[in-house]
């Protein structure tokens, strides 16, 4: 549900990307958005703590395009605020064309990766509230493991002070013309917090626990169903 509002604060329109037009390389080319956890599509995991906050009031789903054309009717059906566009050539040109098509009265644009199924309704909540407040939001998690810079032959440069490092999920949300400002710059980064770097926009880091896995190895499916079955005290 909804962060509760103070009586003479205004509700954000929020608007919400979530890009899920990758090829699953790493899954062995099986389409990620469509795997099954707990017999459900990673993809209605990912959009459901989303669709449950009414402050949202536009979805727009990037998909390969032939999934677009073939296999999304269920996808429609799950609520009427989902649209549906094609995806890009990578991550950012995907995330491009979601905004795109985005309502452009949105105060906060939120963007979540299809393959992260175990993000709660809290951090949806918490993220929203920053970006709302101008402050762009990127759920994570502290780096506990010893991190080293390598060169091309794997030897080892230096080791990075982890006290300081964080590993970047999503959602990621932000104040709306922030991140169509950022998108409109060209620039292609490996998530969106990157691009909004450049603009000198404040980014803070939310702390999702550590849970929030993205689904990217057939072994993180395994992961997956063992935490959401932990979640829901199913053990």
């Amino acid at each position: 549900m909804s962060a509760p509002q103070d009586p003479g604060e205004a509700s954000p329109h929020v608007g919400v990307v979530v890009p899920a037009a990758g090829s699953g390389t790493r899954m062995g080319g099986t389409r990620k958005p469509f795997l099954e956890l707990d017999g459900e599509p990673l993809l209605v995991h990912a959009l459901r703590p989303f669709l449950r906050d009414d402050r949202v009031v536009s979805v727009v789903v990037s998909l390969a395009p032939q999934d677009v054309d073939e296999i999304t009717d269920w996808i429609r059906r799950m609520d009427d605020r989902i649209k549906l566009v094609k995806g890009g050539v990578n991550r950012t040109e995907s995330v491009r064309n979601a905004v795109s098509v985005l309502p452009t009265s949105l105060d906060v644009i939120a963007i979540h990766d299809a393959a992260r199924p175990l993000v709660t309704s809290a951090i949806v909540g918490e993220c929203i509230d920053l970006a709302n407040a101008g402050v762009c939001a990127v759920s994570g998690c502290p780096v506990i493991d010893t991190i080293k810079r390598v060169d091309e032959e794997f030897q080892v440069l230096e080791t990075a002070d982890r006290n300081v490092l964080w590993h970047a999920h999503t959602p990621q949300v932000f104040p709306a013309d922030l991140l169509r400002q950022a998108y409109e710059s060209g620039e292609v980064g490996t998530d969106d917090a990157v691009l909004l770097e450049s603009f000198g926009a404040r980014l803070q880091m939310v702390d999702d626990g550590g849970t929030n896995i993205k689904v990217t190895r057939p072994a993180d499916l395994m992961i997956a169903q063992a935490i959401l079955r932990l979640q829901s005290g199913d053990v």
